[in-house]
């Protein structure tokens, strides 16, 4: 791997970092591929777009954006916000993650769309190791293997369409 800086002529770069403005779009193709794997009756953008009407059915994001927000107000965050927050933060969180990727894969000689496919192993294990500490999963040695694959390859899927935008945006 060759680390080139900012700010570089010889590749079009000036002053900041080559994939920045990368990541963002990067996100939004992985996770239309993220969601498109896990197959059932529903389109990726219905899976995506879930209705959820209470915490108690608000998905990971959702409870880590209640509990980020409800500790900086000290107030309690009504149901009626858990389908908002359970989308900003996962969009959010994606947004992130395709922003560093863009950064990073940007960086490089020759960023290639196979470097997604361990980008996305490493978010999906990212969140098996951080979320359980946040008690919003079971360590993953509690799930069986079907969950597992199924969250991995959903991952996978993620960083597959992440690299790919990459590399398709770094040939123009």
């Amino acid at each position: 791997m060759q680390w080139k800086a900012a700010d570089d002529p010889a590749r079009g770069h000036r002053g900041r970092s080559p994939g920045w403005g990368r990541g963002d779009r990067q996100y939004g193709y992985g996770t239309v591929r993220q969601v498109s794997p896990r197959g059932g009756k529903d389109s990726p953008l219905a899976w995506e777009f879930a209705p959820v009407d209470s915490w108690q059915k608000a998905p990971d994001p959702g409870q880590v954006g209640k509990r980020l927000i409800e500790g900086f107000t000290g107030r309690e965050l009504p149901d009626r916000w858990a389908w908002l927050t359970s989308t900003v933060l996962h969009w959010g969180y994606g947004s992130a993650n395709g922003a560093a990727y863009g950064v990073l894969a940007g960086s490089l000689r020759r960023p290639r769309a196979s470097y997604g496919l361990p980008f996305g192993a490493v978010v999906w294990i990212t969140g098996c190791i951080v979320l359980p500490e946040g008690g919003l999963y079971q360590p993953i040695w509690a799930y069986d293997a079907k969950t597992l694959a199924s969250d991995l390859s959903a991952h996978l899927a993620y960083g597959a369409g992440t690299g790919a935008a990459c590399r398709l945006l770094a040939a123009h």
